[in-house]
C-alpha cells in the first residue's frame, strides 16, 4: 500500500521504448457472465464485453515515443509519480517523491520534452517533517494543484500547493488540520470540479499508534492493523480553507478503508472507488482481506451512496499488498472504468470493470495482464473515445524484472490488442518502483505515461521516465 518508509529504499530499473508501431489482435473469446440483480454485498453486474474484437475487425496499434528521464537533475532516489494533463494547453504535469521532497516537472508540448524539475514548497522536510504520496490535478482555468502528505510534530495531514503559471512556480495555498492529535494519515487524492471547486480524499485514522505495518525490503508498506478510513474534504477558495472532514467509507473509525481516488463528473457529481478491508478483532482492528468498492455523491460530498462491491467473485486483496490499488476513469459517454488487482494462493491478477449507470452496477471483471504470477501488478486506467479504455500496469511478470505495459479495451468488442511493453528494458525487482505511475490522455488517442525506474548503469539510482503513446483504432 502506501505507508511512508524512513527512506525510499531501493527502486526499480525500467528502460523505456523507442518509437515503434504495433498492430495486435486478441485471442479467442471467453464466455459471457451471468447477469442478475443484487445488493451492495452481492451487486448486479452488467454484461461483460466479448473478449475478442477480431470478428468485427477493430484493432489497436501503438506508436511509442522515445522516453525521457525527467528527473535526471534530481540527486537521490525518485519514485511514485502521479500525472495530470491540461489538453487546452497541450500540457503534461508529473509529481513524484524525490528532489529532496516532492518533485515536479512539466511539459508544454504534449510530453515531447519536460522542463527542469523543481521541488514543491513545503515538501523539503523542514522542522523534521516527512513528505510522501503526491497527487495532482488541473482546474478549468489552468491552475495546477499538487497535494502531498506531511507528518510534522505528531500530526499527519495533506498540504496543497498551487501554480498559476503552468508549473513555472508554486506556492503553498493551504493545509488540512487533523481533528485528532497524534493521528494517522496516508495517500491523498485531489480533483477539480467544473466550477473550480477542489475535492480531496485521504486515508485517516484517529490514532497513529493503532496502525501497524508490514514493510517488505523492495516495496512500500502494507497495513496489518489499525483504524483506516477513507475521508473527504472540499475547498471553494482555491485550497486555502477546507470543509470539515466527512467519511466516505461507512463504519468510522474502523471502516478498514484506504486509497480512494475521486472523479468529478461534468454535472459536479462525485465518483469514488476505494479499497475496503474486512476488520476483525476490534480491539486491535486486524485487517484481513479487501474488496474494491464504488460510491457516489450528487450533493457535493455531503452524502454518499451505499458502497457497491465491484467484482465480488474476482477474489480479494491481501493485507501484505504494498502498492496503491484501485484506479478510476470517466469516459466521454459517461462510462466509468475501474482497475485493481487481487491476490490468491501464489497468484496476482489484474482486473478491469466498467459501469454504464454511474456506478450502481458493474460489469463482470475482465482479466487485464495475461499472466497471474505472484508479483505486483500496479494498475491504472484512462478513458479514450466512447466505449474505449486504456489500461496500463507496472509489473515484474517477466523474469528480467519490472516493465511498463499498456492494452486497449472496448466495452462492445473486448480487448483490441495484446499487451504492449512501453518500457524498453526491465527494472531490478530489488529496487522499489513506487506505489503508482503516471497515466493520462491528452486526446482520445494520445497517451502519456511516466514511471519510476533505476536505469543501468546506475541500477540503484531511481529516476522518473516519461513516454508518449499514439493509439490508432482501426
Amino acid at each position: 500500500m502506501h505507508a511512508p518508509r524512513a527512506t525510499l529504499g531501493s527502486l526499480i530499473t525500467g528502460l523505456c521504448a523507442g518509437a515503434t508501431a504495433l498492430a495486435l489482435t486478441v485471442g479467442p473469446a471467453q464466455s459471457a457472465p451471468v447477469v442478475g440483480t443484487g445488493t451492495a454485498a452481492t451487486p448486479a453486474v452488467q454484461p461483460a464485453a466479448p473478449q475478442s474484437g477480431k470478428a468485427a475487425g477493430l484493432t489497436a496499434s501503438y506508436t511509442v515515443g522515445t522516453p525521457a528521464n525527467i528527473s535526471s537533475s534530481c540527486a537521490g532516489q525518485n519514485a511514485e509519480t502521479i500525472q495530470a494533463v491540461d489538453p487546452a494547453a497541450n500540457a503534461v504535469y508529473d509529481v513524484w517523491i524525490g528532489c529532496k521532497g516532492i518533485g515536479f516537472a512539466g511539459s508544454l508540448n504534449g510530453g515531447a520534452t519536460f522542463g527542469t524539475p523543481l521541488t514543491l514548497p513545503g515538501s523539503t522536510g523542514q522542522n523534521g517533517a516527512r513528505t510522501w504520496d503526491p497527487a495532482i490535478t488541473v482546474a478549468p482555468n489552468g491552475t495546477i494543484y499538487a497535494a502531498f502528505m506531511v507528518t510534522r510534530a505528531g500530526e499527519t495531514f495533506p498540504v496543497v500547493d498551487a501554480s498559476t503559471d503552468h508549473g513555472a512556480s508554486f506556492k503553498t495555498v493551504g493545509s488540512i488540520t487533523p481533528p485528532d492529535a497524534n493521528n494517522w494519515g496516508d495517500r491523498v487524492f485531489i480533483a477539480a470540479g467544473p466550477d473550480g471547486a477542489l475535492y480531496l480524499t485521504w486515508d485517516y485514522g484517529p490514532s497513529a499508534a493503532a496502525v501497524t505495518t508490514v514493510c517488505p525490503p523492495s516495496g512500500s508498506c502494507a497495513f496489518a492493523t489499525g483504524d483506516l478510513n477513507a475521508v473527504f474534504q472540499k475547498s471553494t477558495d482555491g485550497g486555502r480553507t477546507w470543509s470539515a472532514m466527512s467519511h466516505i467509507s461507512p463504519g468510522y473509525p474502523n471502516s478498514g478503508a484506504d486509497s480512494a481516488p475521486i472523479i468529478v463528473e461534468p454535472d459536479g457529481s462525485l465518483d469514488v472507488v476505494y479499497q475496503g478491508y474486512t476488520v476483525t478483532d476490534i480491539p486491535t482492528d486486524k485487517l484481513t482481506v479487501a474488496h474494491t468498492y464504488a460510491t457516489r455523491s450528487t450533493d457535493g460530498g455531503a452524502t454518499w451512496t451505499a458502497p457497491v462491491r465491484v467484482g465480488p467473485d474476482a477474489g480479494t486483496m491481501n493485507a501484505t499488498e504494498w502498492w496503491i490499488d484501485g484506479a478510476e476513469a470517466l469516459g466521454p459517454d459517461g462510462t466509468l472504468y475501474t482497475t485493481w488487482d487481487t491476490q490468491g494462493a501464489n497468484t496476482d491478477t489484474g482486473w478491469l470493470s466498467y459501469s454504464r449507470d454511474h456506478g450502481a452496477t458493474w460489469s463482470a471483471p475482465v482479466q487485464v495482464p495475461t499472466d497471474t504470477l505472484n508479483v505486483p501488478h500496479v494498475m491504472q486506467v484512462v478513458a479514450g473515445p466512447p466505449g474505449i479504455a486504456y489500461v496500463g500496469w507496472l509489473a515484474s511478470s517477466d523474469p528480467r524484472g519490472y516493465a511498463q505495459y499498456l492494452r486497449t479495451f472496448s466495452t462492445t468488442q473486448g480487448w483490441l490488442s495484446a499487451p504492449v511493453q512501453v518500457s524498453r528494458g526491465f527494472g531490478a525487482t530489488s529496487v522499489w518502483p513506487g506505489d503508482t505511475f503516471g497515466f493520462s490522455a491528452l486526446t482520445p488517442t494520445r497517451l502519456v505515461l511516466a514511471w519510476g525506474s533505476a536505469v543501468a548503469p546506475t541500477a540503484t539510482k531511481d529516476d522518473i521516465w516519461a513516454a508518449t503513446v499514439g493509439v490508432t483504432l482501426s
